[in-house]
């Protein structure tokens, strides 16, 4: 979120985490019994059943039943097989983009950007990594060959970046331009801009079939439905909870439902995108903001910023299946999972590191001093076929 409300975001976050920190501090690793690990779970093929009437342009998914099918561990596109593994981080309030060697821990660079960058974004055609200097007005590109930044294209409030499934448009996330701007995927021109009366558009994810997405806007509390095709807002709704702030979102891997992090709510609102009906709000902990799914689809990784904590959600299970706790705290926010599936990586936002987390355990393998403020980081190379933005949405 914008640093103009990030003093107002925090208070409130500290206050409702006041009470969970004394448990959450001293908790240590929890384990899990299931074996139900990102990295150790069985793999099953994917199923290929009649494919949905998808959008035009956009490759089918491997397994309808699993949009998440071509994100298999170590199953890289021959885009980026030879690409350096490195972990990008954007640190808002130093101007820079920290780079780390996820097999060292250690910090190997640091690139100077533009004013205020918020994520580290992987193109559609997975060659490109955006960083979104928000105040700065520009996206910078850094070829992950080499590592090395490029000329900053001029783009006006890039907050955030996402793709559309058949990679013709990008679509930046105006946060305080309240607008939906989409643009050319490679030369960044503007297509079309589209006004939104909600404010503060920030986080998205797509259908199964790639028609339409749902935009969460935190500072007024609402959810979009965007088609993706007619570039329109086809539906809007206030969250059922005064003071509801929602950040990250993410579709289930049968498609039929979304997950929509709320930091002030606490916890995942979770919808039917089809029908757009009344969501239900899913506890999870203090500062709910990041959402990330496991190699093999069957969990996802909820980072509560707040208390410190990661939450598990079993989507077999349809139900919370384990807590993790930082040891001595921190402010886990965005991330992703490492190529392999055994490494979760979260930014700590309001400590000026970033953790990297074993997905079997829970536990806490490293703690990387980086700037001030880092936010989106992206972890890359990841399997996948096409990036639909974001920190990293591959299908």
């Amino acid at each position: 979120m914008h640093p103009t409300h990030a003093a107002r975001a925090l208070a409130a976050g500290c206050a409702l985490a006041a009470l969970t920190l004394l448990s959450a501090c001293g908790g240590g690793t929890q384990h899990r019994n299931d074996e139900a690990y990102g990295s150790d779970a069985p793999v099953r093929p994917p199923v290929h059943r009649p494919q949905a009437d998808g959008l035009p342009g956009m490759p089918p998914v491997l397994d309808p039943a699993d949009v998440y099918a071509a994100d298999r561990p170590g199953r890289l596109s021959p885009v980026v097989k030879d690409f350096p593994s490195r972990v990008y981080v954007p640190n808002t309030n130093s101007d820079t983009v920290t780079v780390i060697d996820p097999k060292t821990y250690e910090v190997i660079e640091t690139i100077p950007v533009g004013r205020q960058p918020q994520h580290v974004v992987p193109s559609w055609d997975l060659k490109t990594l955006w960083v979104n200097n928000d105040r700065g007005n520009s996206l910078t590109p850094i070829d992950p060959s080499t590592g090395k930044a490029g000329r900053p294209v001029s783009v006006h409030d890039p907050y955030n970046l996402y793709f559309t499934p058949n990679g013709r448009y990008a679509i930046v996330m105006a946060s305080l331009d309240r607008e939906l701007v989409f643009r050319d995927a490679h030369t960044m021109r503007k297509a079309k801009t589209v006004h939104v009366s909600c404010a503060g558009v920030n986080h998205a994810d797509f259908s199964l079939d790639g028609r339409y997405f749902i935009v969460s806007c935190e500072f007024s509390g609402e959810l979009l439905k965007v088609d993706t095709e007619k570039m329109k807002v086809i539906g809007q709704q206030k969250l059922p909870l005064h003071g509801a702030m929602p950040q990250d979102v993410k579709v289930s891997p049968d498609g039929k439902r979304f997950y929509v992090a709320d930091m002030m709510a606490g916890g995942v609102w979770i919808l039917d995108g089809d029908t757009f009906g009344r969501p239900r709000l899913l506890t999870t902990g203090a500062g709910c903001h990041g959402l990330y799914v496991s190699r093999d689809s069957r969990e996802m990784y909820i980072s509560n910023r707040g208390e410190g904590t990661i939450s598990i959600f079993d989507f077999t299970q349809n139900r919370l299946t384990a807590k993790w706790h930082l040891p001595g705290g921190g402010s886990p926010d965005m991330g992703g999972v490492s190529a392999d599936g055994k490494v979760l990586w979260l930014s700590g936002r309001y400590d000026s590191e970033v953790y990297a987390i074993d997905t079997r355990t829970g536990t806490e393998l490293a703690r990387i001093p980086v700037g001030s403020g880092p936010h989106g980081l992206a972890v890359y190379p990841q399997p996948g076929r096409y990036s639909l933005g974001h920190t990293g949405i591959f299908r």
